[in-house]
């Protein structure tokens, strides 16, 4: 099985409602433009309401995103500064010998 994101789910999900209620306004003899507006008003209510799931499951996503890259962040700025906590190992076993006279 497809593992589709929660991004995906919940834009697939708004675009979906906004041509639903759109389909249903068609019907209604009204001016384009207010038809447009009035479906995305009440696309983006009924979204609140019946894609809370998805948006849950997509701001969790975008959280746990977000701590890894602060971690990495972290990680690559005190590496960078020389506070690397992994020891590096020497390459020259023999500290009484240069490397040139190998």
């Amino acid at each position: 099985m497809v593992q589709v994101s929660a991004a995906l789910k919940y834009t697939l999900g708004r675009i979906g409602l906004f041509v639903a209620v759109l389909a249903g306004l068609w019907l209604v003899d009204m001016n384009v433009f207010l038809k447009l507006m009035l479906a995305l008003v009440f696309s983006a209510a009924l979204s609140f309401f019946l894609l809370r799931g998805w948006r849950d499951e997509m701001a969790g996503e975008i959280a746990e995103a977000a701590e890894r890259r602060r971690t990495e962040k972290e990680r690559l700025r005190s590496a960078l500064a020389g506070e690397d906590q992994t020891p590096t190992p020497n390459p020259n076993p023999d500290p009484q010998t240069p490397d040139s006279q190998r």
